[in-house]
C-alpha cells in the first residue's frame, strides 16, 4: 500500500523521516510517496485534505483535528523551543503595537502565538520563514517572528529578542510549547494508521540510534546550512516529545485546543485528537 507523506526539508524532519522513506525500518508493507514543502505549505495542503500523513502546524490541526489524527511520534513540542519575535530599532515588546510584524504563515503556530501574546493592533506581513529576518533588516517591517534555523542566525545578522514566544507560553500554562506534529487522515482507518504509527516511531528511533550524525538527506535539504547549524536545530526540535508525546505532550496540546476554544479560534474540541490512546 503506497501513502503519500509530507514534511518539510528543515534538518528535524529529515532526520527523523530518512529512515522511513529510504528503506532502514520495518514499515509493515506500506511505501510512501514523499513530498517536502515548507510549513504554511504543508498545512495548506492538509487543508485540501490531499496527504495522507502529514507534518503540520499545531495551529492548522486546531482546524483539522477529526479529518486527521495526530500519531505519538514524529512530533516537534518541548521546552525553550518556541519562535521568537525579533527587531532591528525596536527595544521591547510593547512597542509593537501600531507597527509592521512579519509572521512566517497564517496558520503557523508562531502566529498563534504571537496573537495570544500581543492584544494590541499590528500590521502583520505574511512571508516565507526564511524571508523574515531579511525584511527586518531592511526596514520592510518593523519585527518578525522567527522560526528554524533563524533562531541561531538572528542576533548574528544584527537582530535582538523582544519576546520569546515559547518561554510566554511555558509561563502561561507550565507545559511545553507544540509546535508541529505529524497527522494522518482519517480516511486511512485505523488499523493502516496504527502501521503509520510504528513505523514512524522506529524512523526516529533509527535517527536516535545514529544522532550526531548529518548524513546526506538532510544535508542536501538544508539549504547550504553548516552543519553546526543543522545539529543545533536537530538537538533543539528532535527530543522525547518526538519519541511519543506521553501524558505531558498530550495535555499541552489539550490545552492549546482549549485556548483556541476560549479565544474562539475554533468552536469547540473535537471529539478525537489523537490516533492512539496511551
Amino acid at each position: 500500500m503506497k501513502l503519500s507523506l509530507g514534511f518539510s526539508p528543515c534538518p528535524n524532519d529529515t532526520y527523523i523521516f530518512d529512515a522511513l522513506v529510504h528503506g532502514k525500518v520495518d514499515t509493515e508493507g506500506l511505501e510512501f510517496d514523499y513530498f517536502m514543502a515548507d510549513v504554511e505549505n504543508l498545512n495548506a495542503e492538509a487543508f485540501a485534505e490531499t496527504p495522507d500523513i502529514t507534518k503540520l502546524s499545531f495551529h492548522a490541526f486546531l482546524h483539522l483535528a477529526g479529518r486527521y489524527l495526530l500519531l505519538d511520534s514524529g512530533a516537534a513540542l518541548g521546552f525553550g523551543a518556541g519562535p521568537l519575535v525579533v527587531s532591528k530599532h525596536l527595544e521591547n515588546f510593547e512597542q509593537l503595537s501600531g507597527k509592521s510584524v512579519a509572521v512566517p504563515g497564517m496558520y503557523t503556530t508562531a502566529n498563534l502565538l504571537f496573537s495570544l501574546a500581543m492584544k494590541e493592533a499590528v500590521s502583520k506581513k505574511i512571508m516565507l520563514f526564511s524571508d523574515i529576518e531579511n525584511a527586518i533588516l531592511s526596514g520592510e517591517v518593523d519585527a518578525g517572528v522567527i522560526i528554524h534555523e533563524s533562531r541561531f542566525t538572528y542576533q548574528s545578522k544584527g537582530l535582538h529578542k523582544l519576546i520569546d514566544l515559547g518561554e510566554f507560553w511555558e509561563q502561561l500554562t507550565g507545559a511545553p510549547v507544540p509546535l508541529g506534529g505529524i497527522a494522518a487522515h482519517s480516511r486511512l482507518g485505523s488499523d493502516t494508521i496504527a502501521k503509520v504509527e510504528r513505523s514512524i516511531w522506529r524512523s526516529v528511533e533509527y535517527a536516535n540510534l545514529h544522532k550526531g550524525e548529518i548524513n546526506s538527506f538532510i544535508r542536501c535539504n538544508a539549504f547550504e546550512m553548516e552543519d553546526e547549524v543543522m545539529q543545533k536545530h536537530i538537538d533543539l526540535y528532535v527530543n522525547e516529545f518526538s519519541v511519543s508525546l506521553g501524558q505531558q505532550g498530550r495535555e499541552a496540546i489539550i490545552r492549546m485546543f482549549d485556548f483556541a476554544v476560549d479565544s474562539a479560534i475554533i468552536p469547540n474540541m473535537p471529539d478525537r485528537i489523537f490516533a492512539s490512546g496511551m
